[in-house]
């Protein structure tokens, strides 16, 4: 069966999120599409696999979001399909939704980069379910430790230096300096270890040299051991193997070493470019299929001068916004406009009240506690909801005043 609506996006994202409200606030009909029920906020999903807020502060259910905009309709489906010619898209239980105007914000995967290993035995930290799965496994391991002490504590190795990399190793490397010796054994908690590799020779590669030497520093000075400038070439269910030859043993893995489009991209008949993502026109329209959008991390988005924009929330927000108003002008009559990005900057947290952060178009920079506050302040504003930004501020002051976890998740119980 087929259905039509004047719009249809497909992922409930920042870009899939902001293109709706928009839209239906205009009194456009939106059907959006995403396999999950809610919206997550990705940059803070380490800090739920740490324990340091809870699931519910980083989701928010996306019929909540639209509940007093009868405009947008939610549904819950797999998408399996787009026909970008025809502006349909089938999921998986056989339906069909076709749009005079069809959005791609369906996000992105893991690139494992054909590394052997990688997919079967590592941690990935993109959704919602892997940073609970990852937090799930670190306290069965940290269960089992203690348990039996003398085998030695958890080692854990984080690939990739970029901000996702940085963040989740800063937090590990405090998690087991300061809130271990808490709930665990002193002895277990002083035999845990984080590393932190890359094959670029710094971390946060995109940062000013001020913020990758600030950020080098104090991963160091928390207990983080840095490998860099050697690519992970192996990774198996006891360590990886680095290109220099360098074993690093460990009991978990996680992969934040990059991301790529998604299955539904690569099979839409859209011309595909770095990452398997579509490289958009200026107006943020798939090039050669009119009336079809791509936004997020499911595009090479340019601003109208033609400069490549990196794979950020805000950038995913900002172009959600802007699609809706060409897509509004293309529904009315109106004319396109050239994606104009206004540049927030960079940051990236590393570690309690440590931060770095390269603010506005001039990328003014801070590090320390004035970066650390203006990270909270960002991500407090884009959180989704003012229930999730009160908890989210609560679990924040709990957490850096006393050490403590409220949100640690139950190791599963094990049969025989």
């Amino acid at each position: 069966m087929e259905q039509t609506y004047e719009v249809v996006i497909v992922g409930g994202g920042f870009a899939g999120v902001a293109a709706a409200k928009e839209l239906g606030h205009k009194g456009v009909a939106v059907l959006l599409i995403d396999q999950n029920n809610y919206h997550q906020f990705q940059p803070l999903l380490y800090q739920v696999s740490t324990a340091q807020i809870g699931i519910t502060d980083v989701t928010r259910p996306l019929r909540g979001i639209f509940r007093r905009n009868k405009r947008v309709r939610v549904i819950t489906a797999i998408a399996t399909s787009v026909d970008a010619t025809a502006r349909t898209v089938t999921t998986a239980d056989g339906n069909t939704y076709r749009g005079r105007i069809l959005v791609l914000a369906t996000g992105a995967v893991p690139n494992f980069f054909n590394t052997p290993g990688a997919e079967e035995n590592t941690y990935p930290l993109y959704s919602a379910n892997d940073a609970t799965r990852l937090g799930t496994r670190l306290v069965e391991l940290l269960d089992e430790t203690d348990s039996r002490p003398n085998n030695g504590g958890v080692n854990v190795v984080v690939v990739g230096g970029g901000p996702t990399g940085v963040e989740t190793a800063g937090a590990l490397a405090e998690m087991f300096k300061y809130v271990v010796p808490e709930y665990f054994s002193h002895s277990s908690a002083s035999k845990c270890s984080v590393h932190l590799v890359d094959m670029v020779p710094t971390v946060l590669n995109t940062f000013s040299e001020k913020s990758q030497k600030y950020a080098r520093s104090r991963l160091t000075k928390m207990g983080a051991k840095l490998k860099l400038g050697s690519g992970v070439t192996e990774v198996r269910d006891d360590g990886v193997t680095l290109a220099d030859g360098t074993v690093l043993p460990s009991q978990l893995v996680v992969w934040a070493g990059g991301l790529k489009a998604g299955p539904i991209i690569a099979g839409s008949g859209l011309p595909q470019g770095r990452g398997g993502r579509i490289d958009t026109n200026p107006d943020l329209t798939a090039p050669g299929f009119d009336g079809v959008y791509v936004l997020g991390d499911a595009a090479n988005t340019t601003d109208r001068t033609g400069a490549k924009l990196p794979q950020l929330g805000s950038v995913a927000q900002q172009s959600g916004k802007w699609a809706a108003r060409n897509i509004y002008a293309d529904l009315t009559g109106g004319a396109r406009e050239p994606f104009k990005y206004v540049d927030k900057g960079y940051m990236a947290m590393v570690g309690r009240g440590a931060a770095v952060a390269e603010l506005g178009k001039k990328h003014t920079q801070l590090q320390g506690p004035f970066a650390f506050i203006a990270w909270l302040a960002v991500h407090v504003v884009l959180l989704s909801g003012n229930r999730q930004r009160i908890r989210a501020l609560f679990s924040w002051f709990e957490n850096y005043l006393s050490h403590t976890r409220s949100h640690v998740a139950p190791a599963q119980a094990k049969s025989g």
